[in-house]
């Protein structure tokens, strides 16, 4: 698996940024790492750590310097893969990586699988605005081995690119036992990227003064005003601002929470709805609504991008305490849907496949 920023999330020590791709990543990786008769490679970045590592039964190449120059990161890269010596190769999100391991699988005869990450991947817009990055990114899916969806509506955005081979797996999450605990905020968690609408669950805050929200928001790659968010936050006193939270701890926060709100405009299944669910906790959505299962399933509310819906269901699905039922809902839908340990055989059945038609 290629996953240059997935470094922090194997070692919680590191403070660097990270997405729900590298969680995605995280949890498939050590999980199949517990199958005897598999051996996991993860190429992440260079953190300064030592060229190779086992963590989780992981191995962990150090493959990439992200300070560097495009042309010295793709010569790393193609190392990285040939140290690998696997037999199916994976990454995630559009990026220059995914020519790079599509012509490494080419000349070495190895398989090559793609996972979507986000709603850009069959985004018309993207590809008129990047016209020879959304070529290379088309031409590199239509000769993957397998194309894997986080949904039905990713899946169908694929298909629209004369993408055939595109299976619809959910995301995985590891599900421990429910705890009680004491519910007694409204939570946010993300990066700052302007796409994923910090600022409104800021003046979120400020419209509800009788209600404790907590935001824990990491600097966004790249954004030069995060200082200025944070005083905004830090200026509303029913606010509690955390600017990172090591992996490993950001469940005690879930399960403090009533409500997980999500603010962004674009996703493609995020993490953090299955991490909500896993510990009972529903999720109010601004836009987000994957294959509509926040409606359907009836695990949250989505206000189809109106700031008044947010707020009125925020308000009602706090009133009369109905968060409580409605998080129960959830985690019985994640425990039937997004449980690793039977997503992570759909992968196993997926992957001996491959290897057989290799092999053939």
């Amino acid at each position: 698996m290629v996953a240059p920023k997935a470094y922090p999330v194997f070692n919680t020590s590191v403070e660097a940024v990270f997405g729900g791709a590298e969680v995605d990543i995280y949890f498939l990786a050590t999980e199949l790492a517990k199958d005897p008769d598999l051996a996991v490679t993860v190429i992440v970045g260079d953190y300064g750590q030592d060229a190779l590592e086992m963590r989780e039964a992981v191995q962990l190449v150090k493959g990439i310097d992200l300070s560097g120059s495009q042309s010295v990161a793709a010569l790393q890269l193609w190392r990285a893969l040939k140290l690998a010596n696997s037999h199916v190769y994976m990454i995630k999100t559009i990026s220059p990586g995914v020519p790079l391991v599509v012509a490494f699988c080419r000349v070495h005869r190895r398989a090559f699988v793609y996972r979507t990450s986000s709603g850009i991947e069959y985004d018309r817009a993207f590809f008129q605005d990047h016209p020879f990055t959304g070529w290379l990114f088309k031409r590199a899916l239509r000769s993957a081995d397998l194309v894997l969806a986080q949904t039905q509506q990713a899946a169908d955005g694929l298909r629209r690119l004369s993408l055939a081979a595109v299976q619809v797996v959910p995301n995985a999450h590891r599900l421990d036992p429910l705890q009680t605990a004491q519910r007694d905020c409204v939570l946010w968690v993300g990066r700052s990227d302007a796409i994923k609408g910090p600022q409104i669950f800021i003046d979120l805050a400020r419209r509800l003064p009788e209600q404790q929200f907590v935001m824990i928001c990491q600097k966004a790659t790249g954004d030069n005003a995060y200082e200025n968010l944070v005083r905004r936050a830090k200026a509303i006193g029913n606010l509690e601002f955390i600017e990172r939270v090591p992996f490993g701890q950001a469940s005690c926060y879930f399960r403090r929470a009533k409500v997980l709100v999500n603010t962004s405009r674009s996703e493609g299944f995020p993490n953090t709805f299955i991490h909500a669910w896993a510990q009972a906790v529903p999720v109010l959505s601004l836009l987000v609504d994957p294959d509509s299962i926040i409606s359907r399933e009836g695990i949250g509310l989505c206000a189809c991008g109106s700031i008044g819906r947010l707020v009125e269901g925020l308000r009602w699905i706090l009133e009369d305490d109905r968060y409580i039922q409605m998080g129960l809902q959830a985690r019985r839908y994640a425990e039937r849907t997004h449980d690793i340990a039977k997503v992570i055989q759909i992968y196993k059945r997926l992957i001996s496949g491959i290897v057989r038609s290799y092999d053939a």
